[in-house]
């Protein structure tokens, strides 16, 4: 065969490989359940507190820094630092590096490989071998090489396209991740600060009904003295003072803890970061919940998920691919002499041309079974495509249910603490006109704290929840964001 039939050999199986058959089935999206028109736990249009309102068409989707949302310099400033700092979205990051490379390294396959280097020895034959010649002085010599070699598989049934394409949905996979972990750190370093802000507010809570209860047990002393009321009202007002000192005391507990959360958050030692205690005034703000249908395109998770669903449609061709002969062309060319001088010339030229097509006769059901695990495979990944759909409709009907629920406890819970401070009011003004005992107050004032902390803990609920359905709605990520 001369190199002129080879090249055209060659040439011909390159045509080949770029339009050749590709092994495998075509990816197709898996089905899922049809989105609802609109979502079941919607609050109604204009809540009496003004809290919740439907999005309008002004704003109706949540923009990429969701946490402004708030209008809080402090929680802007300390977002910020997770993308600088968090360490954790640092090795996401590198996750999806990785993952980019590996679409470099599945493309290097559509091309030859090249190899090409001297080599140099000095070589003495046995004088005694079969085929030495008596008398001869050639049976040590010098071998002076340079050689290069071509060696190239083309991709005549779409192995490396298959490989290709499972690396794109890979990578693309591994940026939904990316995105899917930013979005749960901004939203856990969010609901920490929501947290500690609200036991902000309980501690002033408690500091001021400190100062309250003191100044009943000052009253009480006072009106022992005068013989009005036993010890037993004096006892009790005491309890009740040091009984809320330790309530006081211990909401510190749980604040440090959110503090360090957040420092750690935000790339910083919990030994050298602090943030000033600030009681939950804010806002809550109206969040545009969309209709169901755009959740698909808004949830990194789910787009991660879909795209390992096509990763693995993929490997199903690489797999059917081992059922065709790999082909392998290759060249050798290069130079060898005996003798330094005469290396590089044309009498010391050599080269080669070759191919070689090998099929594998018998594996013992081997390829079979790789390919019904691939298949394998991809229904698994078609199935947690499907579930992650559910769960995201499912988390932003919880976080939607548990908004308008918090919106209509935090209305009568508000009417539960004016009930109870005209309670007290009421008791107080009987205790001082001695018609009552103590114990009627310290009932009063009980039931009073508890109203007021639970109205905190609502507040800090609702907060928390707004900041879950944000992160349930994809918190402004897109699908049209993967590279």
């Amino acid at each position: 065969m001369t190199v002129k039939s080879v090249l055209r050999i060659a040439g011909l199986l390159c045509l080949t490989a770029l339009a050749g058959c590709v092994a495998g089935p075509n990816y197709h999206q898996p089905s899922i359940p049809s989105p609802p028109v609109a979502y079941k736990e919607l609050p109604p249009p204009n809540p009496p507190n003004g809290s919740w309102k439907q999005a309008q068409p002004s704003d109706a989707q949540i923009k990429g820094k969701w946490w402004e949302l708030y209008n809080d310099p402090e929680l802007n400033a300390l977002e910020a630092k997770i993308e600088v700092s968090n360490q954790t979205l640092k090795a996401a990051t590198e996750q999806y590096f990785e993952a980019r490379e590996e679409i470099r390294i599945a493309r290097s396959n559509y091309y030859p490989t090249l190899s090409a280097g001297p080599s140099i020895s000095r070589t003495r034959e046995s004088y005694n071998q079969p085929n030495t010649l008596r008398g001869s002085t050639n049976y040590q010599y010098n071998t002076f090489n340079l050689q290069g070699q071509v060696l190239w598989e083309p991709d005549l049934w779409g192995e490396v396209r298959r490989s290709v394409e499972a690396a794109s949905a890979n990578a693309e996979a591994s940026a939904a991740d990316l995105a899917n972990v930013a979005l749960s750190l901004h939203a856990e370093l969010a609901t920490d600060y929501f947290e500690m802000r609200g036991l902000d507010s309980q501690q002033q809570l408690l500091n001021n009904t400190v100062k309250a209860d003191a100044d009943y047990l000052h009253l009480t002393q006072i009106r022992f003295k005068g013989g009005v009321v036993t010890e037993v009202d004096v006892a009790q007002a005491e309890t009740q003072l040091e009984t809320v000192k330790a309530q006081a005391i211990d909401v510190g507990v749980a604040r440090a803890q959110y503090e360090h959360a957040i420092a750690t958050l935000t790339g910083q030692p919990a030994s050298t970061f602090s943030l000033v205690p600030a009681p939950l005034t804010l806002t809550l703000p109206a969040i545009p919940a969309g209709v169901p249908s755009e959740l698909l395109e808004r949830r990194p998770d789910i787009a991660a998920a879909e795209r390992r669903a096509d990763a693995a449609n993929a490997q199903i061709g690489i797999a059917i691919s081992a059922y065709y002969p790999n082909i392998q062309l290759g060249g050798t060319g290069g130079f060898e002499s005996a003798n330094a001088g005469t290396w590089i010339q044309g009498p010391s030229a050599l080269w080669s041309l070759g191919g070689s097509a090998i099929e594998l006769l018998f594996d013992a059901g081997r390829r079979h079974a790789i390919t019904d695990q691939a298949r394998d495979a991809y229904e698994e990944q078609a199935a947690n495509y499907r579930q992650s759909v559910l769960n995201a409709f499912q988390e932003v009907e919880d976080n939607l249910a548990a908004l308008r629920i918090l919106n209509n406890e935090a209305e009568t819970q508000a009417v539960a603490v004016q009930a109870a401070q005209r309670s007290l009011q009421i008791s107080t003004n009987r205790y001082k006109g001695g018609v009552t005992t103590y114990l009627e107050v310290l009932t009063a004032q009980t039931e009073q704290l508890t109203d007021q902390r639970t109205q905190e803990d609502i507040t800090t609920r609702q907060f928390a929840a707004s900041v879950q359905l944000i992160k349930a709605l994809g918190g402004g990520w897109n699908r049209t964001q993967l590279p």
